[in-house]
C-alpha cells in the first residue's frame, strides 16, 4: 500500500521501528547515573547537590545538542546524522570507566549526553515519514522510546549487583554501538533528503531554519514541555534516590519503584499522540496540567505530626503518605505527562511543517534543560530545606505556572479570533 508520495507502508514502519528502537537504547543511556550514580556517590561521598549535579549533567549536554543535532539532521540526514550520534555517545560511556574524580566524571558525563540529543534526530526523521493527519499518532509511538528510563531502572540495579556499574556501563557502550550498526545498515534515507539530491535542491539555510524561533509561541511551547519532559527526566533520575532516603528502600526495590514511574511515562506517548490526532493538542496539555496539579499536590505534603488542644486533653495524629500511596501517584503522574508530551510535538509539524528540526530542536532543548536544572534544584533543596517532599513543591509551582500561561494565551487568541 503507497501514500501520495509513493512510500510504502513497510518504509514508514521500518523507519518508525528503527527509530523508536534506537531512541530507547539512547534514552536508556541517557539516564544511566539515576542508578550507577548512587554507587558513584557512596565511593566518592558526595553532598545531595554534588549528586544533583552529577545526575543533570548528561541532560544538559543532550538538551543543548537538540539544537544542532536537529539542524544536521535536516541537512545531512538521519541515517548519517543517528549512528555517528549514538558510536560518539558509546566512547564517553566506555570512558566513565577509567576516571576516578569527581570533577572527571563531570566531564565524561557531558560526552554521555549526547544520546539525549538523539530525540530531535528521531522526530525529524519519522515526521519526513507520516501524512500530518498520522503524524501526531507517529510521533507518539517514537516517543515510547522514553521507555528506555523504565529499562534502566528496572535493569541496571540487578545488573550492578551482577557485574559491578563499571560493568554495568561497559555493557550500556556494547549495546550503543550495537544499535548504531544496526540502524547505518537497516535505515532508508528519508524521503525529502532523497528528493533534495535528486533534484539538487539547496538545503535551507541556519538562518531560514531558525526564523521560527522568534515567535512566542514557540518558547511557550518550550515551557511546556519544560515540565513533560524535563521534569520527566529529573524525576526518573531523582526517585531512586527519594525511594532509599525517604523510605529506606534497597536500590533494586527503588530501581523498580521508579521504574514503575518511567514505564508508563513512556509506553502511553503513543496514546496522547492519537489523543492530540483526535481532540487537538490543547485539550491534551490542558488535561495533563490539570491532573499533574492535583497528583504534585498531595506528593508535596510532607510527613507532619500535629498536637491539637482537644476538650479532654491533647490529642495528636501523623498525615503522611505511605509508601503504597505515593507509588500510585506517581504512576498516574507519569501516565499524564506521557500524554502531555505528545501534545507538545503535535504542535511542531502542525505549525512548523518546514522547520521541524530547528524548532523541534529548541523545543527539546529547553525540555531537556528542565531535567538538567530540576535534579540541580531538587538537591539544592533538599540540602537547604531537609525535607523530602521540596522537589515536588517545587513542581507544584511550575506547573501551576504553566498553567496559567497557557490559560491566559489561548484567552488571546480566542480573542483575536472573535474580533476577526
Amino acid at each position: 500500500m503507497q501514500n501520495l508520495d509513493g512510500i510504502t507502508r513497510s518504509d514508514q514502519h521500518r523507519a518508525l521501528g528503527l527509530s523508536t528502537f534506537a531512541f530507547t537504547v539512547c534514552f536508556a543511556v541517557w539516564t544511566i547515573f539515576s542508578i550507577i550514580g548512587i554507587k558513584i556517590k557512596q565511593e566518592l561521598g558526595l553532598s545531595d547537590t554534588q549528586f544533583g549535579l552529577l545526575v543533570a549533567t548528561p541532560v544538559l549536554t543532550g538538551s543543548i545538542s537538540r539544537v544542532f543535532l536537529g539542524i544536521w539532521t535536516e541537512q545531512f540526514g538521519a541515517r548519517i546524522i543517528f549512528p555517528l550520534q549514538m558510536m560518539i555517545t558509546a566512547v564517553a560511556v566506555w570512558m566513565l570507566t577509567t576516571v576516578h574524580t569527581y570533577e572527571m566524571f563531570l566531564v565524561v558525563a557531558l560526552g554521555l549526553g549526547l544520546a539525549g540529543g538523539s530525540f530531535i534526530v528521531g522526530v525529524s526523521y519519522v515526521s519526513r515519514w507520516f501524512e500530518g493527519k498520522h503524524q501526531g499518532t507517529a510521533l507518539g509511538v517514537f516517543g515510547v522510546g522514553n521507555v528506555g528510563a523504565a529499562v534502566t531502572n528496572f535493569a541496571a540495579p540487578f545488573l550492578v549487583v551482577a557485574v559491578g556499574w563499571e560493568g554495568t556501563a561497559q555493557i550500556y557502550s556494547i549495546a550503543l554501538v550495537i544499535t548504531a550498526v544496526l540502524f547505518f545498515i537497516l535505515a532508508k534515507p528519508d524521503p525529502e533528503h532523497e528528493r533534495r539530491q535528486v533534484t539538487g535542491e539547496k538545503h535551507v539555510s541556519i538562518a531560514e531554519q531558525l526564523a521560527p524561533l522568534k515567535s512566542l509561541q514557540v518558547w511557550r511551547f518550550s515551557m511546556y514541555y519544560f515540565f513533560v519532559f524535563g521534569a520527566f527526566v529529573a524525576l526518573a533520575s531523582f526517585l531512586p534516590r527519594y525511594y532509599v532516603g525517604a523510605y529506606g528502600m534497597e536500590l533494586t526495590t527503588a530501581g523498580v519503584l521508579a521504574g514503575l514511574y518511567s514505564l508508563p511515562g513512556s509506553v502511553f506517548r503513543a496514546l496522547g499522540g492519537w489523543m492530540s490526532d483526535r481532540w487537538g493538542a490543547r485539550f491534551v496539555i490542558r488535561l495533563t496540567f490539570f491532573v499533574s496539579l492535583i497528583i504534585l499536590f498531595f506528593m508535596s505534603y510532607p510527613g507532619s505530626h500535629f498536637i491539637v488542644d482537644g476538650i479532654n486533653g491533647s490529642i495528636e495524629f501523623d498525615i503522611n503518605v505511605s509508601i503504597s500511596l505515593f507509588v500510585g501517584l506517581s504512576i498516574i503522574l507519569g501516565f499524564v505527562m506521557s500524554l502531555g508530551k505528545a501534545a507538545v510535538f503535535k504542535y511542531i509539524p502542525q505549525y512548523y511543517p518546514n522547520h521541524v528540526g530547528s524548532v523541534g530542536g529548541l523545543v527539546g532543548m529547553i525540555g531537556g534543560l528542565g531535567g538538567f536544572f530540576l535534579p540541580i534544584a531538587f538537591g539544592v533543596l533538599l540540602d537547604a530545606t531537609g525535607v523530602w517532599t521540596a522537589p515536588f513543591m517545587l513542581l507544584f509551582v511550575l506547573v501551576a505556572t504553566s498553567y496559567i500561561w497557557m490559560h491566559l494565551a489561548v484567552r488571546r487568541i480566542d480573542c483575536i479570533a472573535v474580533s476577526a
